[in-house]
């Protein structure tokens, strides 16, 4: 059964707010991955206390790099129960997890970031740990 609605909204909200697209339905995730060129990321979402006090502002954070992917989605695990489906079907070779991250390039899943980088960190740790996975693959953009 997905979490109400009313009790996940504030914390869909602190990455939609900031731009970030979400994917509530398997289509919605098919049509995300299948816009393949460049780098693209899936956050996958949680009501966790790692997602709320690392990952979410770690995220955040990690995205104000000169260095990031071109286009970034979330989707809400216990929630948008199909559409991370979707997004976890990409590496299948990975325990599903969340709050984790996936990092796709012109389509090809390079990099996977799991739960256990976001307990017991910070926001900073999660900043730092993306900056390095997007330096692996990302072109870096003009400021």
């Amino acid at each position: 059964m997905p979490y109400p609605e009313e009790m996940i909204a504030w914390m869909r909200a602190e990455l939609a707010d900031k731009g970030i697209k979400e994917l509530k339905s398997a289509q919605a995730a098919q049509d995300f991955l299948a816009d393949s060129k460049g780098v693209s990321m899936v956050v996958v979402n949680s009501v966790c206390g790692c997602a709320a006090g690392a990952a979410r502002p770690g995220i955040l954070k990690a995205l104000e790099n000169v260095v990031k992917p071109d286009k970034v989605a979330t989707v809400f695990a216990g929630n948008d129960t199909d559409a991370v489906s979707v997004v976890r079907a990409q590496m299948p070779q990975v325990p599903p997890s969340s709050p984790s991250v996936y990092i796709f390039k012109d389509g090809k899943p390079v990099s996977y970031v799991p739960r256990h980088v976001f307990e017991g960190g910070n926001p900073d740790s999660v900043a730092k740990k993306l900056i390095g996975e997007f330096e692996k693959v990302c072109v870096k953009q003009s400021a």
